[in-house]
C-alpha cells in the first residue's frame, strides 16, 4: 500500500506558489490514511486562474486540453469553461499528470456544474501528515455523483463513516441540489 505517486507529485509541485490539491480516489485515500483500491491515474486540482502559472512552472511539459472528450494541444490560450481538464506529459521523463481546473476566486470554491454550490477555500482541502494537500472527501464525492461508477461507489462506502456531521450535511445538501435522486442520499441522513 504505497502513496508513492502522491509523494512524487508533492515533490514536483513543492515550489509551485499557488494552491493545488490531489483529487479523485487518491484524495479519499489520503483522507483515510490508507490505500483502499487501485488507482489508474492521479489528478490534481488548481484554480482556473492559475492555469498559465502552472504551464510556466512545468515549462518542460507538453499539455493537451480536453474538449468534448477529445485531446488537442493546449497552446498558451486561457482556458474557459466548459474546458476544465488538462493532460500533461514531461518531455524528458514521460511522467504524466491530469489537471482539473476549478472555479476558485476570493477564497471561495464554486462547483462548475452548479455555481450555487460553494464552500470556503479552507473547507475545500486538507493536508496529510506528510504535507500532501488533497481535496476533502465531500468535494471529491460530489464530483462522483453525476456518472457514478463502481469505483465511485467503493470510494463512498470506504469513506462515508469517517465523514463528520458537517461534511455529511454539506454533501447531502449539495447532492440534493445537483442530483436529488442519487442513492447516496439514503446513507447521508
Amino acid at each position: 500500500m504505497s502513496f508513492e505517486q502522491c509523494f512524487k507529485i508533492n515533490k514536483l509541485m513543492q515550489d509551485f506558489n499557488k494552491g493545488w490539491y490531489i483529487a479523485g480516489g487518491w484524495a479519499i485515500d489520503l483522507f483515510l490514511e490508507k490505500k483502499t483500491r487501485n488507482h489508474h491515474d492521479l489528478e490534481i486540482v488548481i484554480a482556473r486562474n492559475d492555469q498559465l502559472c502552472l504551464k510556466e512552472y512545468l515549462h518542460n511539459w507538453t499539455f493537451n486540453k480536453v474538449f468534448r472528450g477529445k485531446l488537442s494541444t493546449w497552446e498558451n490560450e486561457y482556458l474557459e469553461l466548459p474546458i476544465h481538464e488538462i493532460h500533461g506529459e514531461n518531455d524528458k521523463t514521460k511522467d504524466e499528470l491530469e489537471v482539473l481546473l476549478n472555479e476558485i476566486e476570493l477564497n471561495e470554491w464554486k462547483f462548475r456544474r452548479d455555481k450555487s454550490i460553494t464552500c470556503k477555500l479552507d473547507s475545500l482541502y486538507s493536508v496529510s501528515n506528510e504535507g500532501i494537500p488533497y481535496l476533502n472527501p465531500e468535494i471529491v464525492l460530489l464530483y462522483k455523483v453525476r456518472n457514478t461508477r463502481e469505483k465511485d461507489h467503493q470510494d463512498f462506502k470506504n469513506v462515508k463513516d469517517y465523514l463528520d456531521s458537517s461534511q455529511k450535511t454539506w454533501l447531502r445538501e449539495a447532492i440534493l441540489i445537483h442530483h436529488p435522486n442519487h442513492e447516496w442520499l439514503e446513507d447521508l441522513k
